[in-house]
């Protein structure tokens, strides 16, 4: 079969084929249905251009030398980063990179993002990382009927608006030392008779500072801010995780 001239050929000459594709005859795409339809904010939603895609998710990355992590949460409205909350751990100057990072992210679309240099390592993949789960639908507000307001993602830092760490170290010749939990720095391990930690003593470091904001000393607002987890009433003795 001899196929017609010129057909199948682009008729603007904008796109180049070789000689091999020109000369082929035309095939109709019959099943062609469009991009599957991926959960955004309680709607299914056939997602063609970027401005397509909205939800809050968080992911996160790590640096080439897997020295550092970030933790990265994105509120994207129709393709629009509306809010970005950045946290980092395990390398001093991801702190820097991450405050460029919030003063870079909001106001960009997320291909904008992804090909911006955020400057550490981790925030770019935790970026990437984001990425995948937004445009596949897999993000938290994903059946959140009109998704999370902005302002969401600054709900997970808490009143004291400080990230969630825990800091541990252990060794075997002496055993395990928390030094720094959720509610706070801690402060004294609570230990019982056969030495096996039964509680611990902590400070809100984010609460003292409010003290002191307030007017407090520094003293006063470090008692005010103490607190303690677990049988601590209870401990044969406290030690001090950073210096026994």
């Amino acid at each position: 079969m001899i196929c017609p001239k010129g057909r199948g050929i682009d008729p603007r000459g904008i796109r180049q084929y070789s000689h091999e594709v020109e000369k082929m005859c035309p095939v109709a795409q019959g099943v062609n249905h469009g991009a599957a339809p991926i959960p955004e904010e309680a709607k299914w939603v056939q997602a063609k251009e970027i401005k397509d895609i909205s939800g809050l998710t968080h992911g996160v990355g790590w640096c080439a030398p897997q020295q550092g992590a970030c933790k990265l949460t994105l509120n994207v409205k129709e393709g629009i980063i509306q809010e970005a909350l950045v946290e980092t751990l395990g390398c001093s100057g991801m702190t820097h990179s991450a405050a460029m990072a919030s003063e870079i992210l909001p106001g960009r679309t997320l291909l904008e993002a992804l090909n911006t240099d955020l400057v550490c390592d981790a925030i770019n993949t935790a970026m990437r990382e984001l990425f995948l789960q937004i445009v596949y639908g897999r993000t938290q507000s994903a059946f959140s009927e009109d998704g999370l307001p902005i302002g969401a993602g600054l709900e997970d830092l808490g009143k004291g608006l400080r990230s969630q760490v825990g800091t541990m170290y252990g060794t075997l010749k002496k055993g395990p030392r928390y030094l720094e939990m959720a509610e706070g720095y801690v402060t004294g391990i609570a230990l019982d008779a056969e030495d096996q930690i039964i509680g611990y003593k902590f400070v809100n470091l984010g609460k003292m500072t409010d003290f002191i904001k307030k007017g407090d000393d520094a003293n006063t607002a470090w008692e005010k801010a103490q607190g303690q987890y677990g049988r601590v009433d209870d401990a044969v003795k406290i030690i001090d995780p950073r210096q026994e």
